[in-house]
């Protein structure tokens, strides 16, 4: 009784820290807009009025690459903080993966907050309702995404996602800088939000489908212990981008955010089932092929 009653507690602790990362980072990110669109005008504190949304954001260093590649300069709206970010948020993935989607990332944190809603309105209906091969399909549209952002930024030197971002408009509403297409998409991920967990995380962000490409590669990662596992599936239902965890070894699925919902301090009942690894299972403890997803 006394062990079950010290595991609840660690998993709320678990949670909770999660939890107080993800409201840093969502508070700091809306300071950093706010206070850049005052300073515009001669307030703010001037200490930190340069910061702006664009110098915060890792992804303008992905889609400046070309620009200072072939020229040596970053792409308008962009700045070298971007690419240091990104250097880092890269380096981050490679040890543990993305990481920054499932804790760090302000739009993943203010889509999951909505998600809350959506579960008390459809409770176990909720996150389940897209048929299972057009969700498959419609996981690779990033991938497009991606490709379509890194073209026509690079054909054009300017950042002309900010206009279609749902992220940009978000953190940018009252500044009269959004574009209606930014806004209709806000919109649309708020609504979709209602019925799928962290939808633009799945079907649209081009950043997360550049980070989720390193989970085959990442030194530490998600794997279930086949021995101890009891086939309860509450690591599956648990996982907010509908990751089979439970008929995996590895989990080295591209739609991965690290959020460790479906691990053993927060959804699994059994110790040490599923956990943030690196290397191998010991030998009499590893499965004898790890089924990949």
């Amino acid at each position: 009784m006394a062990d079950l009653k010290k595991k609840k507690l660690s998993r709320k602790k678990v949670a909770r820290i999660r939890t107080a990362v993800q409201i840093f980072f969502f508070v700091l990110i809306a300071f950093i807009a706010v206070n850049h669109t005052l300073s515009e005008t001669g307030g703010g504190i001037p200490i930190v009025s340069d910061a702006s949304l664009h110098a915060v954001c890792p992804f303008g260093g992905v889609v400046s690459i070309y620009q200072f590649a072939a020229v040596g300069n970053f792409v308008k709206q962009t700045h070298a903080s971007s690419f240091i970010l990104m250097l880092i948020v890269f380096s981050l993935a490679i040890v543990v993966g993305p990481a920054f989607c499932g804790w760090i990332c302000p739009f993943g944190s203010f889509q999951e907050w909505i998600a809350g809603i959506g579960r008390r309105i459809f409770g176990r209906r909720y996150n389940t309702m897209v048929p299972e091969k057009l969700d498959s399909l419609l996981r690779y549209l990033r991938y497009a995404v991606a490709g379509w952002v890194l073209y026509v930024t690079a054909r054009s030197a300017t950042l002309i996602f900010a206009d279609y971002d749902p992220y940009y408009a978000l953190f940018n509403f009252w500044s009269g800088e959004v574009a209606l297409t930014a806004f209709i998409a806000l919109v649309l991920v708020v609504v979709l939000s209602l019925f799928i967990e962290r939808p633009f995380c799945k079907y649209a962000c081009p950043y997360g489908a550049v980070l989720g490409l390193l989970n085959v590669i990442r030194v530490f990662g998600i794997r279930r212990n086949a021995d101890t596992c009891i086939d309860c599936k509450l690591c599956d239902t648990n996982c907010p981008m509908n990751i089979k965890v439970s008929t995996a070894g590895r989990v080295v699925n591209h739609q991965c955010i690290s959020c460790l919902k479906c691990t053993s301090e927060q959804a699994c009942p059994v110790a040490d089932t599923v956990e943030l690894m690196s290397g191998k299972y010991r030998p009499e403890t590893i499965e004898t092929k790890e089924a990949r997803i």
